[in-house]
């Protein structure tokens, strides 16, 4: 799977859709090699055809799909005498991810079979609500999830994040998740473990064991990579920046913000706004 910087995920929200569709493939149509810059799913209504990522190659037909994970190469084609007839959802987001990895979809295992016609109805929906003209965004974004909370009740693999994820990868989750929920204001670390229900000694000791830096240093990194995402706002001073990012003192983030990014705050926004 991809990785993200911290900017990229401070610009997602928890579950984007970018793109759907659906097409009767003539005999032999193919996509690729290429990359995507997103997830994409594809799931097939009828018909035959090949989809290749990696060193695997997988012939799929009614009541298949498989998963394009971003920044890899794969290629597909139609049947020459079934093509298949398709439709695919493209989709990014924080939570996009784990939801795929719920549902037993990764990288290494991209491919799916599904049970019944719920999944083909959920398709058939999205088709259909593209169209309309007024609050299709909203609707299809409820769609994709409802998608895809349906992949994870018929997911048969024992994928589920809770039991491929270690106890401890949970716990750095939660801990990112706590502090770009609470950033904007002071954040205490033995509030965030109380929060966890763990000991403040031991987040610590895993937060640094797992991402080889302390929950400081996180928490500060965040902070000042967010403010340099609001520096292109100019209607916002440094202060009110630095309030935003949960510095109530503006010379304070001015002497933090120079020391992580090597210039003060005026300095950068000149140079890099």
């Amino acid at each position: 799977m991809a990785e993200y910087s911290l900017i990229d995920r401070i610009k997602s929200t928890d579950l984007n859709m970018v793109h759907c569709g659906t097409e009767i493939c003539e005999a032999g149509h193919s996509f690729g090699p290429a990359v995507r810059d997103h997830f994409l799913i594809h799931y097939i209504h009828s018909g035959i055809g090949k989809f290749s990522v990696g060193n695997s190659e997988y012939t799929l037909g009614k009541g298949q799909g498989f998963l394009i994970c971003p920044n890899i190469v794969t290629y597909y084609h139609a049947d020459l005498e079934d093509p298949w007839h398709y439709s695919w959802v493209g989709f990014h987001g924080l939570k996009a991810e784990s939801i795929l990895k719920s549902a037993g979809l990764t990288l290494d295992n991209p491919v799916f079979s599904t049970k019944g016609d719920y999944i083909d109805n959920c398709f058939v929906q999205i088709s259909a609500v593209s169209s309309l003209r007024h609050g299709s965004e909203l609707r299809l974004l409820g769609l994709l999830c409802i998608l895809l909370s349906e992949l994870i009740e018929q997911s048969s693999s024992e994928s589920l994040s809770d039991l491929t994820i270690s106890r401890k990868e949970i716990y750095i989750k939660k801990a990112i998740e706590y502090i770009e929920m609470n950033y904007s204001r002071k954040v205490r670390i033995r509030e965030l473990a109380r929060h966890l229900g763990l000991d403040r000694s031991y987040l610590g000791s895993i937060f640094k064991g797992q991402l080889n830096t302390t929950l400081q240093e996180f928490l500060l990194n965040f902070r000042m990579d967010k403010a340099c995402e609001l520096m292109k706002n100019e209607t916002l001073s440094i202060g009110d920046i630095s309030r935003s990012v949960g510095y109530d003192d503006p010379l304070l983030f001015s002497k933090l913000f120079k020391k992580n990014k090597g210039l003060s705050p005026r300095e950068y926004r000149k140079v890099h706004i």
